[in-house]
Order: structure tokens, then C-alpha cells, then sequence
């Protein structure tokens, strides 16, 4: 990142910009940060007091605005968190093939950072993602293996290691074990909350590979033990693909290697209803279009809010809704979205 000095040596203004005033906005310009790369825009996302969601009046409810990372997700930071750790210890040398299952978030980020790095890349996905996810990967140049819709993201996955067994040339990152995934939450996501939260007292994450609830969780702990560490899982049963129920039987082994078990303080069930109907919320009255999952974080938020006295809750927005909008999710009547749960993955 450069940084671009008020008084550079060429008469006093920035470096290759000319001082003066922006054109109709009566603000200077001229002074600031120029990044030598799209990577340098991950993290650092902003927060934003949605506490008119709140059933709490005593209750705030502040939302981690993930979907701002460069490639629109919370999954940006581990995508390259997982490249880099890969480069720097020699898994993944230059011109390398990496493999990857995906739901979309990450595939999409991966793609991303694999494009600009120059390694080709697979993707395996469950042919019941949405179709903007698709074209996301295709945009970036990833090769798109699909996998039965009906096996969800656990048959991406199972493929996934078959493929990686039958061709060890590739690199196989598996977010679901890597531990680059908590470490990028313990490194940047926690530390930017309790830089702009620091009255936090619960923080509420939904529970997919557990890498945001690890790696945030754990640091949050460090700094104040109080703060108590909520996960979002979908009833035993019920399909709502992206997030987990610990109890149907797979445990992504980052959960185990990070202690799930002893820093989680609580686990709220959101149904696929629920999810559809606060993201719905959270547009039509905070004007932030996110995608499904943030409607499951919100509503167990919301949830955590009523059986509170009083408090702070940072939940995360995963990422934007226009992956989401062939889906109806926004506009079809509810039941009908409701029902299109089963079939779509919408996290």
C-alpha cells in the first residue's frame, strides 16, 4: 500500500494527482491511499447500527458489513489467507493447479485471486447453487465441476478429496481443515471488532466450516472473556445448505482443532423461513441487501436480543444479495420461497 503524502516534493500536492477540489462536492482531493492491488481492499469492512431490528430497545445491533470485500464476501479473507499461507510454505508453487469444493463464496474468491496470482483452478460445486454464482466463476476463469444437487455441499466435498487423492500434482486448500481459515478471522475480523465495537457483548456468526466463528471467537475471548460467542445452525433435518447442524454427524475439523465445543457459549436454530424473512427485513429497512445467510445471523441475533437484558450484538452480513436474485427469495410470495429452500442453495 502507498501512501501518498500531503505535501509531496512537486509543489505541495499528491503524488500524480493534481490538488484542488472535487468537481461539485466542494471536498479536497488529492490526499490519501493509493493500493497496488484489489488484495489490499480485503478486510476493514465497516459496521453499521442496525438496532431498529432489534425486539430489544436496550439491545443494539451492530452488522459486520462483510459483503464489502472486494469479491463481495466474508469468504475474500480466507481465500487469500489460504493462498498465501499455501505460497509461503510450498504447497502451491507457480503455475499450480488448486482444487477446491465450494458452495460459491469461496470458489468465487478463490477464483479471484487465483486469476490475478496466475494458478488455474477447479471448483467443484453442487449443481443447486444459483446460477449467478456460476457465472461469478466463470467470469474468473475457474474450470466449474458439478456435483448431484441432492448431496449438497458434503458431495462437492467427498468428490473434491476423491480428486485431490487421484491428482496429488494439484493443491487441495480444504477450507473445511485449513487452519489459514480461523487464523485470517483471529488475525483481522476479531481485531477490527473490538477496535469498533469494544462495548461488544456477544458476537453471532453462522456455523459452516466454523472458521469465522474460530478464529473471531477465540480472539474476542483474549480480549475480554465475557463476551459470549453465539453459532447459527439449521434445525436436525431441515437442508439449509451453507450452514450446520454440529449434532447430523459431520464436524468440519477446524471446529475440533480450535476447541469448538469449549469457546462456543451458545447455538440458536434458524430456519430457512426465518433466514428468507429477516434478510428481507434488514433490505427493506436498513437498505442493506445481503444474501440469505446474514437473514439466519440476524434472526438468531434477533433472538439472542430477546432473552437479554441489555448489550451490544455484532452479527456478520456474509455477503450481498444480487448472487441471490434469480433465487425469488426477495420477491417470490414466501411460502413459495420457503419451499425453493429445499431445492436452491441459497447460503
Amino acid at each position: 500500500m502507498t501512501i501518498i503524502s500531503e505535501a509531496a516534493s512537486t509543489g505541495g500536492t499528491a503524488t500524480g494527482v493534481s490538488g484542488g477540489m472535487a468537481s461539485g462536492l466542494g471536498q479536497p482531493f488529492g490526499f490519501g491511499l493509493i493500493n497496488e492491488s484489489v488484495l489490499d481492499l480485503i478486510g476493514n469492512t465497516p459496521v453499521i447500527d442496525v438496532s431498529v431490528l432489534s425486539p430489544n430497545p436496550k439491545v443494539r445491533l451492530i452488522a459486520k458489513m462483510e459483503m464489502q470485500n472486494p469479491f463481495g464476501s466474508v469468504k475474500d479473507r480466507i481465500a487469500k489467507a489460504m493462498i498465501e499461507q499455501a505460497e509461503k510454505d510450498g504447497v502451491l508453487k507457480p503455475g499450480q493447479t488448486i482444487i477446491e469444493p465450494s458452495s460459491g463464496n469461496t470458489g468465487i474468491a478463490l477464483a479471484a485471486i487465483a486469476r490475478i496470482k496466475g494458478y488455474p483452478i477447479k471448483i467443484l460445486m453442487p449443481a443447486s447453487v444459483s446460477i449467478e454464482r456460476r457465472q461469478m466463476l466463470e467470469i474468473f476463469g475457474a474450470e466449474i465441476i458439478m456435483t448431484p444437487g441432492p448431496e449438497g455441499s458434503n458431495g462437492a466435498v467427498a468428490r473434491a478429496k476423491v480428486m485431490a487423492e487421484e491428482h496429488p500434482e494439484w493443491c487441495f486448500l480444504y477450507q473445511y481443515a485449513n487452519d489459514a481459515n480461523p487464523t485470517a478471522h483471529y488475525r483481522t475480523t476479531g481485531p477490527e471488532i473490538m477496535r469498533d465495537v469494544p462495548d461488544i457483548t456477544h458476537f453471532v456468526a453462522g456455523l459452516g466450516t466454523s472458521g469465522t466463528l474460530m478464529g473471531t471467537g477465540r480472539y474476542l475471548k483474549e480480549q475480554n472473556p465475557d463476551i459470549q460467542i453465539v453459532a447459527v445452525e439449521p434445525p436436525l433435518g431441515e437442508n439449509v445448505e451453507g450452514l450446520r447442524n454440529i449434532d447430523e454427524g459431520y464436524i468440519p475439523p477446524v471446529f475440533e482443532n480450535w476447541n469448538g465445543y469449549d469457546l462456543l457459549d451458545r447455538k440458536r436454530v434458524v430456519r430457512p423461513r426465518e433466514s428468507i424473512e429477516w434478510t428481507r427485513r434488514l433490505v427493506r429497512e436498513c437498505g442493506i441487501f445481503a444474501g440469505i445467510s446474514t437473514g439466519a445471523s440476524l434472526a438468531g441475533a434477533a433472538k439472542v436480543a430477546s432473552q437479554i437484558d441489555e448489550g451490544t450484538i455484532v452479527f456478520i452480513v456474509c455477503d450481498g444479495g444480487w448472487k441471490y436474485l434469480s433465487t425469488g427469495a426477495y420477491t417470490d410470495d414466501l411460502d413459495v420461497a420457503e419451499a425453493a429452500a429445499d431445492k436452491i442453495i441459497y447460503f
